[in-house]
């Protein structure tokens, strides 16, 4: 059983508040931080300098939190926003026009979700998002009613830029417009793949393919998953099942006239709502975003918390997250159990590697994690105690050893490589 408490925080300008926030989680991210040995690739000063140079209007918010973070130099090369380790999550997404709203699944690991939903107002415009990476953005809305969510885009390509958390920040703090939005997103490089919905109060929409190998592809499309037309890397779609669910997705908003509350309720249920938590890919909320009316919801199976920029109550919201899928007792005689039972949720043969992928996040020692996944990842595909799996794991060590960290396109390469 695995647990998240919900942080809501209300706080106008960073203070007391995000540096209680910043003590909680910096000693979780410094250790993911360093483990993958971003500390000076590239140094602060170049950071700074492509913060500058990309979202210079940030930079008072910036040196403001690094003042509040103190004089580790690490936590201000990190809360550059720039050349951050690769991550990987899951997530659905879907807009409609009438009414205007966003919905989407985020799916993650608990154990690597801050839980931080915070409503600012840094720069002028209010904003309520969930956070991450202590300032960044996962979803979120302003008060001039411009809405911003990501989808992974389920491609391996690593390049030079922004993590898209810090891209989506500097949209909410500064754009009121689907059009500024999209020109901010073309214009500031994110460094891996994604799928950003924009949605307004009126209820236009657009949808951006980023990627640190081509432009960005601006769209009208109204759902993603994680994948951005085709499917690029197939194991990464196998196990997310991101064919499948942009098919279900398809399917609800086919007939054109589907009620919100409908498609929110389609988030909870199967192939958009997992559970494999413990494989880094179970469904942490479900958010609702109302930007004509204001307000947002974040939903589980059975709790909402809907907040709004006229009524935001802080507190803390335990979340229970269950692999297992409840089932009541029947009373047909055909039925042989007497009591209430739980009933596995589905697991895959190399889903682990996510878990152990997950675990890098506050790894300090990369040699140990990357033998210890690539093994798990080999006794998956039966290779266990075979020469072919002794020379690779030696191999593997010794490169990561050389590199000082667990570069994870080279696992996932490793993955694909299995079973040829």
């Amino acid at each position: 059983m695995l647990q998240l408490n919900f942080n809501s925080i209300a706080e106008n300008l960073p203070g007391d508040k995000w540096q209680q926030l910043f003590n909680k989680h910096w000693p979780a991210y410094k250790a993911w931080f360093v483990s993958k040995g971003a500390v000076n690739s590239p140094s602060l000063k170049e950071a700074q300098q492509q913060l500058k140079e990309y979202m210079p209007k940030f930079i008072p918010t910036y040196n403001r939190l690094c003042e509040l973070a103190g004089d580790d130099i690490i936590a201000h090369r990190f809360l550059t926003g720039y050349q951050p380790p690769a991550y990987i999550s899951g997530c659905s997404q879907a807009v409609i026009k009438n009414p205007p709203q966003l919905v989407r699944n985020y799916d993650y690991h608990p154990n690597l979700c801050e839980g931080t939903l915070l409503n600012s107002a840094w720069n002028g415009k209010h904003v309520i998002a969930i956070g991450d990476c202590l300032w960044g953005v996962v979803d979120g809305m302003n008060s001039d009613g411009l809405v911003a969510s990501l989808t992974f885009g389920g491609r391996k390509v690593v390049g030079k830029g922004f993590g898209i958390p810090f891209i989506l920040r500097y949209v909410l703090e500064f754009c009121s417009t689907i059009e500024e939005a999209s020109e901010v997103l073309q214009r500031i490089p994110s460094h891996m793949a994604y799928n950003i919905m924009l949605l307004d109060k009126d209820g236009n929409s657009k949808m951006l393919q980023l990627a640190p190998d081509h432009k960005p592809k601006v769209t009208d499309l109204k759902i993603s998953t994680n994948h951005q037309g085709t499917v690029d890397w197939p194991e990464h779609a196998a196990f997310s099942k991101t064919v499948e669910r942009e098919k279900f997705l398809q399917e609800a908003l086919k007939s054109g006239n589907i009620e919100a509350d409908a498609l929110a309720n389609k988030f909870l249920e199967k192939p958009l709502f997992n559970r494999q938590y413990n494989d880094g890919f179970g469904t942490i909320y479900t958010s609702v975003y109302r930007p004509s009316e204001g307000y947002m919801e974040l939903r589980w199976e059975d709790k909402t918390l809907k907040q709004s920029f006229a009524d935001f109550d802080e507190g803390n919201t335990l979340i229970t997250y269950r692999e297992k899928v409840w089932q009541p007792q029947t009373t047909t005689k055909t039925t042989v159990p007497k009591t209430s039972k739980d009933v596995e949720a589905p697991h895959y043969a190399t889903a682990d590697y996510w878990v152990e992928y997950g675990k890098s996040w506050a790894s300090g020692n990369p040699t140990d994690l990357g033998k210890q996944v690539a093994e798990l990842i080999g006794n998956a595909m039966g290779m266990a105690g075979t020469p072919q799996m002794d020379k690779m794991l030696k191999d593997f060590a010794s490169e990561t050893k050389k590199r000082g960290q667990v570069p994870w396109e080279m696992l996932a390469d490793l993955w694909a490589g299995f079973g040829r």
